[in-house]
């Protein structure tokens, strides 16, 4: 059994095909959607992944890691009491935490999954992504983008008449968009592309920003030990307004520091005043990607949103003034890449209950080589960027392409493979390099031919040929990190090692976490209201009766809902 797993910047999701249809799988508090955070227990060293672990961000800000996702494929890593992670590493934490809600849902191990990544991910970090699954203990079937497993989830596969989507896809921290295109069973997206900087995390730090320039003055300096406490304090408000301003003109933004509460409250017209370099952010990739594709606005059948970030009027309307026409609403713009991966799931397992569908793809980021060239007064300028695999070129694809020695008696080309769209190689993503011996000879007598095939999975085999001498060589395009088994194992193993708080006690953490985060941000009668709260949640817990505490989390939670509203995934 194959199970899909959106792995999300903000939250994440897991399903299955079954029974001829895509459904959610809940976690073990029975939500669909799981916060993706990570936070170590300062006493015990346990881990805590999911809604416990989001609930500890304004109270353990130092113990707790969220939006790692936008790390992926870097070296940055994050220490979480005694130990640092890896962006990989913790999302491993919570793929496992997925695969353990789907095992005891489905009453059977696990082993495979389809993941769902950003379009506009790069050669690294779709590694990296694939080397987080296989540290949870997950076979990575398939990498998927995000927009065309919202497509997939939209139904688009099941369409008989040609037509063309355009896929908006804005997430808590990235950004895609991709234009597909359905005809005879076929679904080829023509364009994808996007900012992985973009996302619900920088529309929150408009008003995170927007707050300290209002209360600049009664908030603590950047020095200060509180410093970072009141910090998240601020975010989690500014989550919980921009949500709000959703469905509402006004919300508050509200936050308890030095025995007071700092209120500010925030319309609808001036969010969208202050984010309005944000929302032409988000014009550019939609131009690109319909450039690229040579489909016009008016030739597309519909507009799909999906990711949370579109809940956002302020996005619709930005989007719709864009096209001049409403985009699409028949999907939950946070299920829908979730169910996606389970359609492609069950694709790769054969469901008979799927009609047969043949997918396609294209490369994100150009691929190429760095070359030198020479000006016209006779010097040589080098680290120059020379596509050989172009973006958004239809996959699997194979392509060639010739270059000449420079120097005469030249021994050996050098060169590094690249990945990106900047004319200088600085600035793209280096993959590898390689070396070819050419027979001694003049200047630009010598060639060699470089072939790039670049397949649905990622996968880039680098074939370079010397005609003069018929000389070959290969190299295919591997993690080198994952390559190194030892290394490899002894990770995983540590992964599996941490302890990480019983399954049947996850609810209980969460609620216990959350009525510690109400008790610092409430003061006075309310405080002391959850004091009484969490005691009496603690004596029942003490006793070990099932029924008793789950009666008791739920009066707790009730009371905690009443004060600062209901918890938001």
């Amino acid at each position: 059994m194959i199970i899909g797993i959106d792995l999300g910047t903000t939250n994440s999701a897991v399903a299955i095909w079954r029974d001829g249809r895509a459904e959610l799988i809940p976690n073990s508090l029975g939500h669909t959607l799981t916060p993706s955070a990570v936070s170590v227990d300062e006493k015990t060293g346990e881990i805590m992944v999911g809604l416990a672990a989001r609930e500890r961000q304004s109270t353990h800000p130092d113990l707790t890691a969220t939006v790692f996702k936008r790390y992926m494929g870097s070296q940055r890593s994050t220490t979480l009491g005694k130990a640092s992670y890896l962006p990989e590493e913790l999302s491993a934490l919570v793929l496992k935490s997925l695969k353990a809600d789907a095992e005891a849902h489905l009453g059977q191990p696990i082993s495979e999954a389809v993941i769902t990544v950003p379009a506009y991910f790069n050669d690294k970090q779709r590694k990296a992504t694939r080397k987080a699954g296989q540290l949870a203990g997950l076979k990575v079937e398939r990498l998927i983008n995000e927009p065309t497993a919202a497509a997939l989830a939209y139904g688009i596969h099941e369409l008989e008449a040609e037509s063309q989507f355009l896929i908006f896809d804005l997430g808590g921290g990235t950004f895609d968009v991709s234009i597909l295109e359905i005809f005879e069973g076929v679904i080829e997206v023509r364009a994808s592309t996007g900012d992985n900087r973009l996302g619900g995390e920088d529309f929150n730090e408009i008003l995170v920003n927007a707050f300290k320039d209002a209360k600049g003055s009664a908030l603590p300096g950047w020095n200060d030990p509180e410093a970072a406490l009141v910090g998240e304090r601020i975010r989690e408000a500014a989550e919980r307004a921009r949500r709000a301003l959703s469905t509402e003109d006004s919300a508050e933004m509200s936050v308890t520091w030095g025995g007071a509460v700092h209120s500010l409250s925030i319309t609808a017209e001036m969010f969208e005043t202050k984010a309005a370099a944000l929302l032409e952010r988000l014009r550019e990739p939609v131009l690109r990607a319909l450039r690229d594709s040579g489909i016009r606005a008016q030739d597309l059948g519909e507009i799909v949103m999906v990711g949370g970030s579109t809940r956002m009027p302020l996005v619709r309307k930005t989007v719709t003034r864009m096209f001049g026409r409403f985009p699409a609403n028949r999907v939950n713009p946070d299920e829908a890449v979730a169910l996606g991966a389970a359609v492609q799931a069950g694709l790769k397992a054969r469901d008979v209950a799927l009609k047969e569908v043949v997918l396609t793809d294209v490369c994100p980021y150009s691929l190429g080589i760095d070359v030198a060239d020479e000006r016209p007064d006779g010097s040589v300028r080098s680290g120059l960027f020379s596509p050989i695999l172009e973006r958004n070129t239809v996959i699997p694809a194979s392509r060639v392409e010739s270059y000449f020695t420079m120097r005469d008696n030249q021994p050996v080309i050098t060169f590094g493979i690249y990945q990106g769209e900047s004319r200088n190689v600085a600035e793209n993503v280096k993959l590898a390099t390689m070396k070819m011996p050419v027979p001694p000879a003049r200047r630009g007598e010598i060639g060699i031919e470089v072939r790039f095939s670049y397949d649905i999975n990622g996968l880039l085999e680098v074939d370079v040929h010397v005609p003069r001498t018929g000389e070959r060589k290969q190299m295919v395009i591997v993690d080198e990190e994952a390559a190194a088994a030892p290394d490899f194992e002894e990770r995983r193993k540590a992964l599996s090692a941490l302890k990480q708080h019983p399954r049947e006690h996850d609810a209980n953490r969460a609620a216990l976490a959350r009525a510690a985060r109400c008790y610092e941000k409430f003061l006075g009668e309310n405080r002391e209201y959850i004091a009484h709260l969490t005691r009496n949640f603690e004596t029942v817990l003490e006793k070990q009766d099932l029924k008793a505490i789950d009666v008791a989390r739920g009066e707790l939670l009730q009371m905690l809902d009443g004060l600062e509203g209901e918890t938001w995934l």
